[in-house]
């Protein structure tokens, strides 16, 4: 049986999934009809994979097949907004931007700030896509408070709340936070939100060399000084730019900023943002890496790189990204040697195509790997969700 209720049409080259066209694309327009999809799909065998603002769908390894890609664009109100509870309310198709216009006019923000324009708020999650200012007001992980998913069977299931300290039940909004679609397709989300800062004031500081940027950031971490966000872009052989933001009240942002500058021996102040904060570095034809590890580790980080790596990392959190080239494939092994003692990661976001499935995107699981294996078979016992985008080919 064909839910004919939905919108669809055969899939294209131009909805390709990291080079994997998909059969067919299905456009739902509501939570009961991307659990009718699903329950479609079960009875059929079909595999399956969302995708919303099509900003991250170069993330993690192709998938083993798409016989159905579910747009989850059609799924993009916001059903409520609790002002005086800095509480939201949001469909998971709803992008991000969008949603920052709507809680403005309230003098209120979801303090997400990932790279990717006009990515949805259900990619944000399903990618644990956070930006720069995670050093202040956490990642996806912390401002998610509920989370309603349509699972493989179709079964719509919800966890969380609307109310910022929830304590009942499993925090499923956290499994399902980094799980690329492959435990169920989210199609509502809750946020914690908070007021929009009053002003902003930028610090930046020149680097000759980019292993300084460390000790530096370690420095800032120590003090009593509290940034939104302390970013370097460096090149690693080369030079680097320490960029040190604060946002709040006017008398607060320029002492902080004054502060600073005293604190780090030197540096510029003023109001705007440097172009290239918060961009992640390389391009098409880079093999664009995400590496996670101890904070005070980032000299070594930058050291295990080879000369001319473009690096943006988040200094106080232990949060990096580097644009290897291509012709450095290769070395991807020895890097997640060198992180490991700093219990660092190195994950693939992004490659050119030819090289896509030769790489190992996700890396060593180490003892995890069994856990992981038996939660997917729980959610998607046929292996149907997002077949091989997961850690270990799941």
């Amino acid at each position: 049986m064909v839910v004919t209720s939905v919108e669809r049409r055969p899939g294209t080259a131009e909805d390709a999934v990291a080079g994997v066209v998909p059969g067919e694309v299905v456009r739902p327009a509501s939570v009961q009809e991307v659990a009718e999809v699903l329950r479609e799909t079960q009875r059929e065998g079909r595999s399956v994979l969302a995708t919303g603002g099509r900003t991250k769908t170069g993330w993690a390894p192709p998938p083993a097949s798409v016989d159905v890609l579910i747009d989850t664009t059609g799924l993009d109100r916001l059903v409520e907004h609790t002002a005086g509870d800095l509480v939201v309310v949001a469909e998971a198709g709803m992008r991000l931007s969008a949603l920052q216009q709507r809680l403005r006019a309230a003098g209120q923000w979801l303090a997400l700030d990932p790279s990717e324009p006009g990515a949805t708020l259900g990619g944000v999650v399903s990618a644990n896509a956070s930006g720069p200012r995670r050093l202040r007001y956490g990642t996806v992980r912390d401002l998610l408070i509920g989370i309603t998913v349509v699972l493989a069977d179709g079964t719509v299931a919800a966890a969380g709340g609307k109310v910022v300290k929830n304590v009942a039940g499993y925090d499923l909004g956290k499994l399902y936070t980094g799980a690329h679609g492959s435990l169920g397709i989210v199609v509502s989300t809750s946020w914690r939100l908070h007021p929009l800062p009053a002003t902003r004031r930028v610090v930046v500081l020149d680097l000759a060399d980019p292993l300084d940027a460390g000790p530096l950031a370690l420095t800032l971490a120590r003090s009593t000084l509290t940034p939104a966000a302390v970013e370097v872009h460096a090149t690693t052989g080369g030079s680097a730019v320490l960029v040190v933001v604060f946002e709040a009240i006017p008398e607060s942002v320029r002492a902080q900023a004054d502060a600073t500058i005293a604190l780090l021996g030197g540096g510029r102040q003023g109001d705007d943002l440097p172009v290239e904060f918060g961009q992640r570095p390389g391009g098409d034809g880079d093999i664009v890496l995400r590496l996670a590890f101890a904070p005070a580790a980032l000299p070594a980080v930058l050291q295990a790189l080879p000369a001319g790596t473009g690096v943006t990392a988040s200094a106080c959190t232990g949060v990096a990204y580097a644009a290897l080239a291509a012709e450095n494939a290769n070395l991807l092994p020895a890097i997640r040697t060198a992180l490991a003692p700093h219990d660092g990661t190195a994950v693939v976001l992004s490659a050119p195509t030819d090289l896509r499935r030769e790489l190992d995107h996700w890396g060593p699981a180490g003892n995890a790997l069994g856990l992981m294996r038996r939660v997917k078979h729980s959610f998607d016992p046929d292996g149907r969700l997002a077949p091989g985008r997961f850690v270990g080919g799941m």
